[in-house]
């Protein structure tokens, strides 16, 4: 089965697994191609429809790839896939929504295309455009690209960071990888622990970009290129900013008029995202809850001209008959729209029995990610291979506390934030008192000191422990070494430049850059691709954030969740748009407490709790592995 340059073939092309290895160092080895598999295919569950692998003739690089076949179901889109000059070479997980439109554009220049694929797009842009090919993209995605004539790996993600990638350089050879345990799988990456990452794990349930559980591993940044040539990897630079995107929306509205039918521009940008994410040659399906974001979406799909769509719903057996059990409202959004609908009921015998799994798949430490992965699971067997979430919602439409929390705090409490020393001293004093305990927050010790600022307000707001209580939960040597690497207020300081001037698109922008990115998305990614299943969200695309970033800028009243929920032709019904918001609660915290509260994760020692609404002090020394809700 195997051709020229060592590339295998296989049927299929996209949502993938994607490895490589550069040997740029001119004293380096060739590379190792038994390594090269060996991380190729401990992204098996991935790509679970084939493998490709590709070395070059002087074995200085080479791409692996596995494989979900989505679009262009042929043997002509195999993956790595080369260019028909030999020059580029490309690995590719994701999607490129746009790709028709882009294939259209580079056939008018002369371009010949031997698949269907968008990954042959990607090629071809690369040769018109180069680097800049990324402003191009519409999508989610990271891939690789093999410069033969100027001797580089360019590689590159989207502009959210919705599917994941993953470098590490020792000085004399690159490796990547869409998994960071891929990189380990291969046996020449150290393992030794990075500080920043046990820290931001307990400071934020999640590792935070471009920190990993291991120093010599770091993520491609969200929106960021970086480029590999002879003398080893480059600065990652920055194609497109969360923030930016707010500030360029307030300056444009600052100088146009308002426009007079917003609700109107709202749905057709929402309408033409959710068309562009149905782009597919198998069917796509959809995640419903009894939330606006989900049920809007499902209305959207139909509109868009899905007249077959498959819905999936997740209940459990304590639940029922209960306000937390989110099947009969779901059901009713089913009705509405016409769907072919099925509530998959989970079981404490069934989480108990998938737990194993659930922490083998999980890629770095998490509090978050069970619901996903059982709605997941339940997609897959009803056939799916594309399912549509909702994620997204509450950071693009204000849909969280936290939009109208942080700036009432950081408004009140700017001034007594600035009185040097004042709020250090409050908060040494009710934390070694232990006075703190009495608010039911550890959190009011730190009120003073850090709720003057949109960075200390977002700390307080979304942080599990707080930086003065991880030596409780850490030892000394690693909470001081972690957070002088991470810099927890710089960093959350770093997602508001440039610095948006209204409140809702500071909040925003935080929300969409940090627990959105590091939280969910990284989440949803790993508990969908063990089952195989690819998701896509149409609520977090670069293209809606910019039309809705106007409209909101322009009118604070517009952008609103309830501007999703009249979207569609045929809005959601009022029993969904007047429901209180809850989250989604899950028992998985109660079934943890039932069997131990014991688990091991392999990467890094963590205290936490799972499902929604779980309690914080009891994750000091219940559960040593982070799991959670989706």
């Amino acid at each position: 089965m195997a051709t020229s340059h060592g590339r295998w073939l296989v049927p299929g092309v996209s949502m993938c697994g994607i490895n490589g290895i550069f040997a740029y160092h001119y004293a380096a080895n060739p590379i190792d191609r038994e390594e090269l598999a060996r991380s190729r295919d401990d992204m098996a569950s991935r790509g679970p429809d084939g493998k490709g692998q590709w070395t070059s003739d002087d074995e200085r690089v080479g791409f692996g790839h596995r494989r979900l076949s989505i679009i262009d179901l042929s043997e002509a889109a195999s993956q790595p896939m080369i260019s028909s000059d030999g020059k580029l070479v490309v690995t590719f997980n994701g999607e490129i929504y746009n790709y028709r439109e882009l294939r259209k554009e580079l056939e008018a220049k002369g371009r010949t295309f031997q698949s269907n694929s968008d990954t042959e797009i990607l090629l071809y842009l690369y040769a018109e455009k180069g680097d800049a090919m990324v402003h191009d993209l519409r999508g989610m995605f990271a891939f690789a690209i093999w410069d033969a004539e100027k001797r580089k790996v360019f590689l590159a993600r989207d502009p959210y960071g919705i599917k994941p990638l993953y470098y590490a350089d020792d000085g004399w050879t690159f490796r990547f990888a869409s998994q960071v345990k891929s990189l380990l799988a291969g046996g020449k990456v150290s393992r030794d622990p990075e500080p920043a990452g046990q820290v931001g794990f307990y400071l934020w349930g999640s590792v935070p970009e471009p920190f990993t559980s291991y120093r010599a591993i770091r993520a491609v940044p969200a929106g960021s290129t970086v480029v590999v040539d002879r003398i080893g990897a480059h600065e990652p630079k920055r194609y497109h900013s969360i923030a930016a995107a707010y500030r360029e929306a307030e300056d444009q509205n600052s100088r146009a008029p308002r426009s007079i039918d917003g609700q109107a521009q709202i749905r057709e940008a929402l309408l033409d995202s959710v068309k562009h994410h149905l782009v597919a040659d198998v069917p796509v399906g959809a995640f419903l809850s009894a939330g606006i974001d989900s049920g809007a979406l499902v209305g959207l799909m139909r509109d868009a001209g899905q007249s077959d769509i498959q819905t999936v719903t997740l209940s459990f057996e304590e639940f029922k008959g209960r306000a937390e059990d989110e099947a009969l409202l779901a059901a009713v959004v089913a009705r509405t729209y016409g769907t072919r609908h099925t509530t998959r009921v989970v079981t404490e015998r069934e989480f108990q029995a998938d737990l194993p799994d659930i922490l083998e798949a999980m890629d770095q430490p998490s509090i978050d990610g069970i619901n996903t992965w059982f709605v997941s699971k339940a997609a897959k067997e009803l056939g799916l291979k594309v399912a549509v979430s909702g994620l997204g919602g509450d950071e693009l439409f204000g849909g969280y506390p936290s939009f109208r929390e942080i700036p009432v705090w950081a408004a009140r409490m700017a001034m007594p934030s600035r009185i040097p020393f004042l709020g250090r001293a409050i908060r040494k004093a009710l934390f070694a008192s232990g006075l703190d305990r009495r608010f039911n927050s550890p959190k009011a010790a730190g009120f003073v000191e850090y709720a003057g600022t949109y960075s200390g307000a977002y700390l307080l707001r979304r942080g599990l422990f707080m930086p003065w209580e991880l030596e409780e939960v850490l030892d000394p040597e690693t909470v001081h070494s972690g957070l002088r690497r991470l810099k927890p207020l710089m960093m959350v300081e770093t997602e508001l430049t440039p610095r948006p001037k209204s409140s809702f698109a500071k909040v925003a922008a935080l929300e969409a850059s940090l627990y959105m990115r590091n939280q969910l998305l990284r989440d949803t990614d790993w508990a969908s691709m063990a089952h195989g299943l690819e998701v896509r969200v149409p609520l977090v695309d670069a293209v809606l954030l910019r039309s809705t970033a106007s409209q909101r800028m322009s009118d604070p009243e517009r952008g609103s969740k309830m501007s999703l929920a009249l979207a569609p032709r045929t809005p959601l019904p009022e029993t969904i748009t007047k429901r209180s918001k809850t989250g989604f609660t899950t028992p998985i915290g109660d079934w943890l407490k039932r069997g131990g509260g014991e688990i091991k994760y392999r990467s890094v020692s963590s205290l936490s709790d799972t499902g929604c609404h779980w309690s914080r002090r009891w994750a000091y020394g219940v559960a040593s592995a982070p799991v959670a809700h989706a």
